[in-house]
């Protein structure tokens, strides 16, 4: 099965991409949230993607958002393909909200060596690792890339989020939480730990990016830590981890995976969706680009196809407005660009999600010819035959 590493449309700004995440530009008011199955650990992107992750990703996420909506408002507004998610903008607030409730991973490792104090909360003396606290505890970290602990007075000393704020962001996380792992515990697993993220949509607090995923979570299975509860095996991509942790080259990990552990970790990323929705993962057989580019025509995001009229200079301006005008009839989306930086607009056009036709003006066809891999001609009918969709054709034969 093919993977979905990069989205990419010229009839959309990519704001941001993550270590799995591309985030979109819809509008104003709407951003695109496309879950992609990149795979990162030990914070290095690996270079082999894992088929159905992202699809998993986004499932397990929007489950959790309807599942908990009762609780806290988020920012949903429509899943349109199996990896795609439309989503309200709104204003993210730069405080992770990190749920605990075992002492364990990089808290353990502090504890361990004597740190007492996370993100202003004591943990006494006599604690062993994993162990489970009386009531789980909020660690929050600073939203960047270093995830710094901070407490709650440098929250507010910093003005990262009102105190009247904060306090709904506590008692909303701690309650999901909870809510949570009283769902897992039926299905036989434990929410080890866990981090939120909110925004604010019209002065309203509103939880977003995603929710007890495997990515953004830490499962342990009921039985397996009942029966050894220092040595339990966390149920996410802690496998990926240990094997690459077991196969380091020179001390350093790989960050290419072997058939058998690309295999052996989608399968996991599914049981895991299985488990927890309770439904069997399904993902429809066919290239996900092409079935991604169905979608987001039939929802609306994506015109059917783009006609880029590429000019050598300014002076062609009135001839390109000329063939724009002509394609009007044709529901496409028609852009006009000056030839600047031939691997830019390669870049821009070669890859992309929907089908592309150029149309050459001036001297500009030679180069595009050389370094374009989609149709390149000098008039508009002959692009519109180059993208070869079926509305085309029938509204040409008119």
């Amino acid at each position: 099965m093919d993977c979905l590493t990069k989205f990419n449309s010229p009839q959309l700004k990519t704001l941001h991409r993550g270590k799995v995440r591309d985030s979109i530009r819809i509008d104003d008011q709407t951003r695109m949230i496309v879950v992609t199955d990149r795979i990162s650990a030990f914070n290095k992107k690996i270079k082999t993607p894992i088929p159905t992750k992202g699809a998993v990703l986004n499932g397990i996420a929007n489950f959790w958002f309807d599942q908990t909506k009762h609780i806290v408002d988020n920012h949903i507004i429509q899943q349109v393909d199996d990896y795609i998610t439309l989503v309200k903008e709104a204003v993210p607030i730069r405080v992770e909200m990190v749920v605990r409730a075992y002492l364990t991973g990089s808290m353990w490792r502090g504890y361990e060596a004597g740190q007492r104090t996370f993100s202003g909360v004591t943990v006494g003396d006599g604690m062993v690792k994993n162990q489970r606290f009386e009531h789980p505890i909020l660690t929050p970290t600073t939203k960047d890339e270093d995830d710094t602990e901070i407490d709650e007075q440098g929250i507010l000393g910093a003005g990262l989020v009102s105190a009247a704020i904060y306090d709904q962001m506590k008692e909303k996380a701690l309650a999901i939480f909870n809510f949570a792992s009283t769902f897992l515990r039926d299905r036989g697993i434990i929410l080890v730990d866990t981090k939120y993220e909110f925004g604010l949509l019209n002065g309203q607090l509103i939880i977003i990016d995603e929710m007890h995923t495997p990515d953004s979570s830490r499962f342990w299975s009921a039985d397996d830590y009942a029966k050894n509860p220092t040595a339990v095996a966390q149920i996410d991509k802690e496998f990926v981890r240990q094997w690459m942790l077991s196969n380091k080259v020179n001390g350093e990990v790989p960050l290419v995976l072997i058939p058998e552990i690309i295999a052996e970790t989608s399968n996991r990323y599914q049981e895991i969706y299985n488990t927890v929705t309770g439904q069997v993962f399904y993902l429809v057989d066919m290239p996900s680009k092409v079935r991604v580019y169905h979608n987001l025509v039939k929802a609306g995001v994506l015109k059917s196809a783009v006609v880029a009229i590429v000019m050598d200079d300014l002076s062609q301006k009135s001839e390109a407005a000329r063939l724009e005008k002509e394609l009007a009839a044709y529901d496409l989306c028609v852009q006009l660009v000056l030839l600047e930086d031939i691997d830019e607009l390669s870049a821009t056009y070669n890859q992309t999600i929907e089908p592309v036709a150029i149309i050459a003006l001036g001297q500009t066809q030679p180069t595009l010819d050389a370094h374009m891999s989609v149709p390149v001609t000098s008039n508009s009918k002959d692009a519109l035959r180059g993208l070869n969709l079926h509305a085309l054709r029938t509204a040409l034969d008119k």
